[in-house]
C-alpha cells in the first residue's frame, strides 16, 4: 500500500515546535490528537486504538457504573483521572501505568502520516486531566521503537489499519493462548483496532499478535474490490 504523502506541516514537526514553545492545547490529524500541557504530552487520543474506559471496564480494574461516575463528576474538570483515585475506585500507580500504555498506543497511529496539515487549538485540555505528562521526545521515541518491533515480525503496515481475514484453507497449529484469542476475532470484517477493543486488550499488543499470525500465513488483509 502506498503511503499518503506527508505534507509541509507534519505531525511531528508540529510537535516539536509546540514543545520548544511549552505550548498547552490540542494538536490534531487525521488519525489523532495530542493533548499538551507546557510542551508535555499529557494524552493522545486516536480512533486505532481503544480509549482509558473500554481498557479499565473492559478488564474489569474499574465498573462500569464507577466510570461514568468518574466521567459525571471529573469531566467538565477536566478531572476524570483524579476523580478515580480520590474516590478508591483504581490506585494511583495503576491509573499511570494504564494512562500511559494508552498514550503510547495512541501515539503510535496519531504520528502515522498524513494528507494534510495538522491543526492546533490552544489552551484546550482533555478530560481526564493530567495524569503523568511524558516529553515529546520519549513519545517519538517509543513510536519508532514500537514501528521498528513491527517491521522485524512483517513488513507490511497495512495489517495495523485494514478489515482482516483467515488465509483460506490453512489450517492453525497449537497456538499461544494469546494469539489464539486474536486469531478467534478475525472475521473479514474487523479490524485490529475493532479486535484489540473486543478483547479489551490495548493496541500495541494486539498488533504484535496480529502480525505475527501474518508472518505464520494465517492472517491477511482483505483485499479491496477492484476497480470498475
Amino acid at each position: 500500500m502506498t503511503p499518503l504523502p506527508l505534507t509541509d506541516a507534519t505531525v511531528l514537526n508540529s510537535l516539536e515546535s509546540l514543545a520548544a514553545e511549552r505550548a498547552t492545547g490540542a494538536l490534531s490529524g487525521e488519525r489523532g490528537t495530542f493533548y499538551l500541557l507546557a510542551g508535555r504530552v499529557a494524552h493522545v487520543d486516536s480512533p486505532f486504538a481503544p480509549d482509558l474506559g473500554l481498557l479499565l471496564t473492559g478488564s474489569g480494574a474499574v465498573d462500569p457504573d464507577g466510570w461514568q461516575e468518574a466521567l459525571d463528576r471529573g469531566g467538565r474538570r477536566r478531572s476524570v483521572g483524579r476523580q478515580l483515585v480520590d474516590s478508591g475506585r483504581l490506585a494511583a500507580g495503576a491509573l499511570e501505568l494504564c494512562h500511559l500504555g494508552v498514550l503510547f498506543d495512541a501515539a503510535y497511529f496519531a504520528l502515522g502520516r498524513t494528507s494534510r496539515a495538522p491543526r492546533f487549538r490552544p489552551d484546550i485540555g482533555h478530560w481526564l486531566g493530567a495524569v503523568r505528562p511524558v516529553p515529546v521526545d520519549a513519545v517519538v521515541r517509543e513510536s519508532q521503537r514500537r514501528r521498528d518491533q513491527l517491521q522485524r515480525i512483517w513488513p507490511e503496515p497495512d495489517i495495523d489499519n485494514a478489515p482482516l481475514v483467515r488465509v483460506p484453507g490453512v489450517r492453525a497449529a497449537a497456538l499461544p493462548t494469546r494469539r489464539g484469542r486474536a486469531l478467534a476475532q478475525v472475521d473479514g470484517v474487523r479490524t485490529a483496532a475493532e479486535i484489540a477493543s473486543a478483547l479489551a486488550w490495548r493496541t500495541f499488543p494486539t498488533l504484535v499478535e496480529l502480525r505475527r499470525l501474518a508472518a505464520d500465513g494465517l492472517v491477511t488483509t482483505v483485499s479491496a474490490p477492484p476497480v470498475p
